[in-house]
């Protein structure tokens, strides 16, 4: 089969791959529909996730269906369309009884594309099947469910969940790319008096419009100003860093009101200052984390019933054999326009489903 193989920062290729197999009796094989390409994907070819080896088949989200089962699956079997998640679960564990299956130490978490071979492939081997994949509906379009395997999720539960998001809060959303998206449109669900999207392309700031937010700001243009304008001069309730970079968060701190929760949502390459001598008497609250993927089920429910506007991020879809194409459109988003690209069965042409 192919997949998308991960050679050290900076080289990849689409190759020829050997073909998954059950090696637990808790795995089942996925012949992947569709799959995507996340930003954390590019973090890893730039060589800011070391624990990536060499070899690797990159991706982990995907929607496909189930070809193969260990003797131990017992919630799908052959036939069966599922949503591949972005974290496995053994179900045995510490952490996995606290449903923070992010951090499981059975070995699951993070581990498609991370430190075994992951889903932008023709076929993946999914570990511990039963918790790590969720059967789909036929109310679910495969390329809407793709986006519940992680920027959903993600966006909900570290950025909305963990940032306390409360009815008539304020909230800034710094970086609008898709997780950023994502959580804009789920901290929705808790009744904001405003949030406010801050970002460098224009693209995307009319995209955090399109998904309701109620103003933008440029990143380049003091956008703390804007929050303070806005706030009478206090700060936002909440601020979720969705970039991954040292001066976006260091502004989420500078956004923040007293008592208020800075969530950070993205994947840091780089240390970040933090300026203890500004925040210690303020109150500030900050998280982080990796997700969890235990509202799924929740996100998935309500993407069956028209509830959540997952296809509106999806800006371009390939065929799966031009994974290399899809990369570099995806990578240089501030010229293409691209917020999530998806790749699926043949198409004859590359297709822009929105511009921005």
């Amino acid at each position: 089969m192919k997949g998308f193989v991960f050679h050290g920062p900076g080289q990849s290729a689409w190759q020829d791959v050997p073909d998954p197999a059950v090696k637990e009796a808790t795995d089942a094989i996925v012949r992947v529909d569709v799959v995507t390409i996340c930003g954390t994907d590019l973090h890893i070819l730039k060589g800011n996730v070391p624990e990536v080896r060499p070899g690797t088949v990159l991706g982990h989200e995907a929607v496909g269906e189930v070809v193969e089962t260990g003797r131990d699956v017992h919630t799908v079997q052959p036939g069966d369309r599922v949503l591949v998640s972005c974290i496995t679960a053994c179900g045995r564990c510490r952490f996995c009884w606290e449903r923070t299956y992010g951090q499981c130490r059975g070995g699951g978490g993070w581990i498609l594309g991370h430190v075994i071979d992951g889903t932008q492939a023709e076929y993946v081997r999914v570990p511990y099947a039963d918790l790590s994949v969720h059967a789909l509906s036929g109310a679910v379009d495969s390329k809407d469910a793709v986006l519940l395997a992680d920027i959903f999720p993600t966006g909900y539960e570290v950025g909305v969940l963990n940032g306390r998001v409360h009815p008539g809060d304020t909230v800034a959303v710094v970086g609008a790319g898709p997780i950023g998206l994502a959580a804009i449109a789920t901290g929705q669900l808790y009744a904001p008096e405003r949030i406010i999207a801050v970002d460098l392309a224009p693209a995307r700031l009319d995209a955090a419009k399109g998904l309701g937010a109620d103003a933008v700001a440029d990143a380049r243009e003091a956008p703390e100003q804007l929050v303070a304008d806005l706030t009478d001069g206090l700060g936002a309730d909440v601020v979720i860093e969705a970039v991954g970079a040292p001066e976006a968060f260091e502004l989420c701190t500078r956004m923040v009101r007293p008592g208020g929760h800075v969530a950070n949502v993205g994947v840091h390459g780089r240390p970040a200052s933090l300026h203890l001598e500004d925040l210690w008497s303020k109150n500030v609250t900050i998280t982080t984390g990796l997700v969890d993927t235990y509202s799924t089920p929740t996100l998935l429910r309500m993407a069956a019933a028209g509830r959540l506007p997952t296809s509106s991020l999806v800006t371009h879809t390939f065929p799966l054999d031009r994974m290399e194409e899809a990369y570099d459109v995806f990578a240089r988003a501030a010229d293409t326009g691209a917020l999530k690209v998806v790749l699926g069965e043949p198409q004859h042409d590359v297709v822009a489903v929105r511009a921005a």
